[in-house]
């Protein structure tokens, strides 16, 4: 049975690490298992991963089958009712706050084009420059600016044009949108969104009154011009966990205003070239490698700053092979290097002690350097027009 929001945020209240919207930190490695049970989520097992292969036709993308998204909320309805015939919706989304996206901002969107691309499902993206005006201290200005080179980054990312809708929430709250933003609004009161999301006395207003932005895109009625009479369709979320705290409120209001709890698909979060200690972060350029990187700066990044869990000469490396568990060459090669045979083989070797950190990071950079280059030259036919027409 799920928990109610208030139970969730009972249990949430002794935790160690702060893994929320806007603050990742657990002092060490972020312990996923203790957040399924602190959220209330289910782990994504492989019954439904073998399911989506089956109702597809398409092998499980590489992000299911190595446990990059990993948990889950009502998931497997979702499956049940594509399995009837019903369609469903997806939604996800941006906060726009750098000049490009780093390689953890592309994980949803890749994930999201290959559940477009597999379901054929209709596909919202909403691009929250309201709310990084809020909490990054910019202008509404700069906020749209940045939402505008994001969608084309956003864009370059390959989705059905004919069925997805990118939006920023500065021109499009309003009409349908706002009147599902008040029916939230009235259902949370102010001592359960301090609950849920940890707002204080110093925070301003416009924080607080936030959260039904981000939750009204799960309802269908929300997009009159995509959606007219289809008010009972799902809504399935691709997003790294620490979202989920907006979608527990969402879920816990929705069945009061006569809507479908939306569900979730949630990842863990990509590591800072530097370690485990959090996610990778605009904040941080040296934490990050950008879309924007050349060769030259990836090749750069990924030799000065990537954490090795080799061992300090060659001899104790051969002697007793390489940490994988800590080493980030081989947890960004479980990300983007899509052959599983290479995949193992380099973490067998490199394991113990046959292969050096330093032809590991070489594989790495070849396998990034060729992902960025396919990605900058989908957004340079990103023009002014195309970003007209789907924006």
């Amino acid at each position: 049975m799920e928990k109610t929001v208030a139970t969730e945020e009972r249990e949430g209240e002794d935790a160690e690490q702060v893994v929320n919207p806007w603050q990742v930190s657990a002092g060490g490695k972020i312990d996923y298992d203790k957040l399924i049970v602190q959220f209330g989520c289910q782990r994504l097992d492989e019954a439904l991963i073998d399911r989506v292969q089956r109702l597809t036709g398409r092998p499980p993308h590489v992000f299911l089958r190595r446990g990059v998204f990993f948990a889950h909320r009502d998931f497997n309805e979702i499956l049940d009712a594509y399995e009837r015939g019903e369609k469903f919706y997806l939604y996800t989304g941006r906060g726009p706050s750098s000049e490009a996206l780093h390689l953890g901002h592309l994980i949803p969107f890749m994930f999201t084009k290959y559940l477009q691309d597999a379901f054929k499902v209709p596909l919202v993206i909403q691009l929250t420059d309201d709310e990084k005006c809020m909490w990054k201290n910019l202008s509404v200005e700069e906020s749209q600016r940045l939402a505008r080179e994001n969608a084309k980054d956003i864009i370059a990312c390959g989705f059905d044009i004919t069925r997805t809708f990118i939006f920023s929430d500065f021109d499009y709250v309003g009409g349908a949108f706002y009147k599902n933003m008040v029916k939230v609004a009235k259902c949370v009161t102010y001592n359960k969104v301090v609950g849920i999301f940890g707002f204080t006395g110093e925070d301003h207003i416009g924080k607080i009154s936030f959260p039904p932005v981000q939750a009204v895109p799960s309802f269908p009625s929300s997009f009159p011009h995509l959606f007219s009479g289809k008010d009972k369709l799902r809504c399935l979320i691709p997003c790294a966990i620490d979202q989920d705290p907006y979608f527990r409120m969402t879920r816990d209001v929705a069945p009061r205003l006569g809507y479908s709890k939306p569900a979730l698909i949630e990842s863990s979060f990509f590591p800072a070239l530097q370690g485990e200690t959090g996610k990778m972060s605009a904040s941080d350029p040296n934490s990050a490698i950008y879309v924007t990187d050349s060769g030259k700066d990836i090749g750069s990044k990924i030799r000065k700053y990537a954490f090795s869990g080799g061992q300090d000469s060659k001899e104790r490396h051969m002697k007793l092979g390489a940490n994988l568990e800590v080493d980030i060459p081989i947890k960004y090669l479980g990300f983007f290097l899509e052959d599983d045979a290479e995949l193992e083989h380099i973490r067998t070797e490199y394991g113990a002690g046959r292969l050096f950190t330093g032809q590991v990071k070489d594989r790495l950079i070849q396998v990034l350097t060729e992902l960025v280059e396919r990605h900058r030259r989908a957004r340079a036919a990103v023009t002014d027009e195309v970003l007209h027409l789907q924006f």
